[in-house]
């Protein structure tokens, strides 16, 4: 699992028939890559989510048929971080 910020919502009218109608998200890692997610929590731009990858991601979802390697499985109600620089980059907090 990964700690994750969401950057914002994807939308995406022509997809994979595996992706099925699934809501899809925007995330950045702490170390600033962006990646897509599918989220069946909904979750708004600018909050912090735990994620899970790989095959688990689809069971993470509720049809597991779903064509997917990053889920996102909740919301963050409070995250502190304890590394040097990580407030100054906004990196902690309830987002």
């Amino acid at each position: 699992m990964e700690i994750m910020r969401v950057v914002d919502e994807l939308v995406c009218t022509r997809r994979v028939p595996g992706l099925q109608a699934s809501s899809l998200r925007i995330l950045e890692s702490q170390a600033g890559a962006l990646s897509v997610a599918t989220d069946p929590v909904g979750v708004p731009p600018g909050k912090w989510v735990f994620t899970t990858s790989g095959s688990a991601a689809r069971l993470a979802m509720p049809d597991v048929k779903v064509t997917t390697d990053l889920t996102i499985c909740g919301i963050i109600d409070d995250w502190k971080v304890d590394r040097p620089g990580a407030a100054e980059a906004g990196q902690g907090g309830a987002g």
